[in-house]
């Protein structure tokens, strides 16, 4: 599973009502003021959120609800800003708000939630900078904590959020971090266990007031995204969902990039520009980002704008390099082939390799190659859903591209990915078994995401023994760059089959 889908599905934790057990010692209370920080820390409204919090400990000092809630807002700071000294610095703060917890209620079913929660949030955080060995440890006494408090307390619904996201992750592992969830032993899931469970959160959310109502739209949404390959139906739990874009610049972030991935980058475009923005918000320069992608990907000549503030204010380290290979291709499509090697050079030296995206920035950097630029703007219309331009700009031009390996494999693919899309089902699976029998050893991409393809394309068409067999091919290819998510995607789509 990609980081990037651990970022968006797992802000962790769910909030209901339990009533004090006695104003002199430590209890658990969902009250008004805890309900007003929550929702001013999960909104990005960062400085109300912490006068919110003041307040709360001065007027209900015993209340735990408060350390839990702190560690939400470290959670999204460091999400936000993603700068890896306040990473080291907040960190710290794990251990001193569980040893709080520890001391309340363990007869309350917030008491070994939150607790659990806690630490979900860290291992999350403690990933994103490489720090894996803690990470795991975290999850593992997490998925432990949840366990047991699902056995003590089963109508519990803020458990059943939270323990859907960890089964659906679990049972998705990509085979070569297989060994970590053996590792760490104890832990068990499958995608379909994960949405039932989140299905049965969003079915009480219904009926009932459940404060972490839009977390579980978003895990559910996402999950069915990245892992399920039902991307309609993603798109349709945003849209039908009590998420605020104009309010709340996290749900405009998270509703952007579903339908950025679900061929509707115009509304995409339309909610990030719309994404609220001024002082009483946390500065999120991953909207700048994704905003220049969109762009990009309609070939907008304004595309660059959004991109530099990204890369000119944001002060992190994770998503540089993607962002200046992103201003380079800007250039390289609008001729300026200088532009483009201007750009690259700061992909070397500017940011992190953490992710998969930064990964590709940077292997192209080094790689001294320019990319073929009809291929590239057909690369950049296809992800933002315009495949009829798409087309338009590769059909008929095969022959070019037969001199030469590398380019006549990659043809092969983004038409393939392209007729796909349009409908053309016989013209797609000749394309993509072009690209898988001619790339399968390989360090592209191509080949092993054409598997992929011709699996879901199979599968679209009820056809279980060849998309199986289409899955499996993909999983047996070993791709330099993306072959996490795609194997990740071909296993879900395995265990859609069984």
């Amino acid at each position: 599973m990609t980081r990037s889908l651990l970022r968006f599905i797992l802000f962790a934790g769910a909030l209901l009502p339990v009533l004090p057990l006695n104003a002199n010692y430590a209890y658990f209370a969902f009250s008004a003021s805890t309900r007003d920080a929550y929702q001013k820390t999960v909104s990005l409204r960062f400085g109300e959120a912490r006068t919110s919090l003041d307040a709360m400990k001065r007027l209900e000092p015993d209340n735990l609800m408060a350390p839990f809630v702190e560690n939400y807002l470290d959670f999204l700071t460091v999400f936000v800003n993603d700068n890896k000294s306040e990473y080291q610095r907040l960190a710290k703060n794990m251990e001193s708000r569980l040893e709080k917890i520890a001391a309340g209620p363990s007869n309350s079913p917030w008491y070994l939630y939150t607790q659990a929660e806690i630490r979900l949030q860290w291992a999350i955080t403690r990933s994103r900078y490489n720090d894996f060995l803690t990470s795991m440890s975290d999850i593992k006494q997490a998925y432990a904590l949840l366990e047991e408090n699902q056995r003590k307390f089963p109508d519990f619904m803020a458990n059943k959020k939270s323990l859907g996201i960890m089964h659906a992750m679990i049972g998705n592992v990509p085979e070569e971090y297989r060994w970590a969830v053996k590792a760490l032993g104890g832990m068990d899931g499958s995608m379909e266990q994960g949405l039932r469970e989140l299905e049965e959160a969003l079915a009480y959310a219904k009926k009932n007031d459940f404060i972490f109502e839009d977390e579980a739209v978003v895990a559910y949404a996402l999950l069915q995204l990245y892992l399920n390959n039902q991307g309609d139906v993603a798109w349709k739990t945003l849209k039908n969902s009590k998420l605020a874009p104009k309010t709340n610049p996290m749900a405009a972030y998270v509703m952007a990039s579903v339908a950025m991935r679900t061929g509707q980058n115009d509304e995409g475009v339309r909610l990030l520009e719309e994404c609220p923005a001024g002082p009483q918000y946390a500065l999120f320069h991953h909207r700048n980002y994704l905003l220049g992608l969109a762009k990009l990907r309609r070939l907008d000549a304004d595309a660059n704008k959004s991109l530099e503030l990204f890369v000119n204010h944001f002060k992190g380290e994770n998503g540089l390099k993607e962002a200046y290979q992103k201003l380079a291709w800007h250039h390289l499509v609008n001729g300026n082939d200088n532009g483009y090697r201007t750009y690259m050079n700061y992909a070397k030296i500017k940011g992190a390799s953490n992710g998969e995206g930064d990964e590709a920035a940077l292997r192209e950097a080094n790689s001294g190659e320019i990319p073929d630029v009809r291929l590239l703007k057909a690369r950049l219309l296809f992800d933002g859903g315009y495949y009829q331009r798409a087309y338009d700009l590769l059909k008929n031009n095969a022959a070019e591209y037969a001199a030469d390996r590398r380019k006549n494999l990659e043809y092969s693919y983004r038409l393939g990915r392209i007729t796909h899309k349009m409908g053309k089902t016989q013209d797609a699976i000749r394309l993509y078994r072009l690209a898988v029998d001619g790339g399968a050893k390989d360090p592209w991409y191509f080949a092993c995401n054409a598997a992929l393809q011709l699996g879901l394309l199979y599968e679209e068409q009820k056809d279980a023994k060849n998309a199986r067999d289409a899955f499996n091919r993909c999983l047996g290819i070993k791709p330099e760059e993306y072959a996490s998510s795609l194997h990740a995607q071909a296993k879900a789509g395995l265990a859609r089959l069984k």
